[in-house]
């Protein structure tokens, strides 16, 4: 079935300001390169959500799709996504404590996360404050800084079944939070909204506890560029930043994409960067640490499209 039937049918489930065509998603991804996807449908509610995955997994329907959150973690290719993004609006975005618990929707960005904790009292969270994204895509990924990590903080997990037929709760545990990596990589099961069990603190040191994370960030990482912050997993036994530079590949540049001069595992868009630019220059890097060190780097983004 063709694109123009399934909008046909996905205009019985939202309204047609939610069904947007031929979307840019330079637009919609923090590298702010890459092609065109077919389809982006916005759901604002948990049972749109259901509706629209039980329509597209329909076997008389059947259409590729993938859902994305702020895009700070994925590149899509030159040529575009052949398929329906499906990206959680708005209204996913609120983080409310309750005790020493903070329920944040889904589309909630990590800042505000951190803000909320902080303002509420509640510890724990300051090694996120300022990791990019939204809290759906963090616990996907269970990302993690200084020495902090999505599992350590995650309660539970509201979710919604790849194919729409049911939402449930599982726990971190159940969750399988390994090196950035869950259970939903293989699941593909979407995150609606995420508990975090934090413990009270004192505000102020809370505070000052993100002001210190934030002023090493911005010291040691390009945060002035476009980027999907550390481009490669951490290889077992070693840092992929540190490996890049010893190879010599610090600055080294592919059209507007380059090695960051100021953090060595991050490729940033200068300026103009075709995804790829960004494709290639991974590449090299890749091949080049294989070859000085006999270590694969593997890339942390998601890469989709063709």
């Amino acid at each position: 079935m063709g694109l123009k039937e399934i909008k046909k049918l996905l205009k019985n489930i939202l309204a047609e300001e939610f069904l947007l065509e031929d979307v840019p998603m330079a637009q919609h991804t923090s590298f702010r390169a890459g092609g065109h996807a077919d389809m982006m449908v916005i759901v604002q509610e948990t049972e749109d959500l259901k509706a629209v995955l039980a329509l597209l997994a329909d076997e008389k329907y059947r259409y590729p799709f993938m859902v994305l959150g702020n895009g700070s973690n994925v590149l899509v290719k030159d040529g575009g996504y052949r398929g329906i993004i499906i990206k959680v609006g708005e209204a996913f975005n609120y983080a409310i404590p309750t005790e020493n618990k903070l329920l944040c929707g889904a589309a909630t960005p990590m800042s505000a996360v951190s803000k909320a904790a902080a303002e509420a009292g509640l510890s724990g969270f300051e090694f996120a404050s300022g990791i990019p994204g939204s809290i759906g895509g963090a616990v996907f990924m269970n990302a993690g800084a200084y020495g902090g990590e999505m599992a350590h903080v995650v309660d539970k997990v509201h979710l919604v079944s790849r194919d729409g037929s049911r939402d449930f709760y599982l726990t971190a545990a159940e969750l399988q939070m390994g090196y950035r990596h869950t259970l939903l990589h293989e699941s593909g099961d979407i995150v609606v909204d995420v508990v975090l069990a934090l413990s009270e603190g004192n505000k102020d040191a809370i505070r000052a506890q993100i002001t210190d994370f934030t002023k090493r960030r911005n010291a040691k990482q390009p945060v002035s560029f476009p980027s999907a912050g550390s481009f490669f997993k951490r290889p077992e036994g070693y840092f992929a930043g540190k490996l890049i530079e010893d190879a010599g590949l610090k600055g080294l540049t592919v059209g507007g994409a380059q090695v960051s001069e100021l953090h060595s595992g991050f490729i940033i868009n200068r300026g103009g960067a075709t995804a790829s630019d960004i494709l290639q220059l991974m590449e090299i890097v890749q091949a080049k640490v294989l070859d000085e060190f006999g270590v694969m780097l593997e890339p942390e983004v998601r890469i989709i499209g063709e």
